[in-house]
């Protein structure tokens, strides 16, 4: 069996793609709750406390909480702007040697060994070849396909490499 597909990231998808890797992490999951903890710490504390602190609680939960999107959203803006192979469609072709990608000339072969983990988020299928670095594929362009993907995906793939939602099929 074999899937065959052409891609194109945008901002959009690059975007989501930071958002889910900066906050399904230990340090992301730690942010949000110091940025929750700091704001309700500034409506506690607002009118006990000198009006400086409860400032400083406010700009510290904004910054947690503020900061780190619009800066991810301004950086996944550069990362397109800046990266001629993301500006391209990319090709596709996942069968039962791994996934197979190319574009114009250029190609690159990942067996499903080299996988290091593939997690389906609600708008993308993310094929990460370490635990930074990995294939952002939009939803819309796999398609009707999809199923096909995942099948291939748990025939190859242990268990615990997996983060298929069933709800995203």
């Amino acid at each position: 069996m074999s899937v065959e597909f052409d891609t194109a990231i945008t901002e959009k998808d690059m975007y989501q793609f930071n958002l889910y890797h900066a906050y399904h992490g230990f340090q992301g999951i730690v942010a949000t709750l110091v940025g929750v903890w700091v704001l309700i710490m500034a409506a506690v504390t607002f009118g006990k406390v000198e009006i400086a602190y409860t400032l400083l609680y406010l700009v510290l939960g904004v910054v947690f909480l503020v900061y780190v999107p619009v800066s991810l959203y301004l950086r996944s803006k550069q990362q397109i702007k800046n990266s001629k192979v993301l500006q391209q469609a990319l090709h596709y072709r996942i069968d039962d040697g791994g996934i197979h990608v190319s574009q114009g000339e250029e190609t690159a072969d990942l067996e499903w060994k080299q996988i290091y983990k593939m997690v389906s988020t609600k708008s993308s299928l993310l094929i990460y070849s370490s635990r930074v670095n990995a294939y952002v594929i939009p939803r819309e362009a796999v398609g009707d396909q999809y199923e096909k993907v995942v099948g291939l995906a748990v025939n190859h793939l242990e268990g615990y490499r997996l983060k298929l939602n069933p709800f995203h099929i």
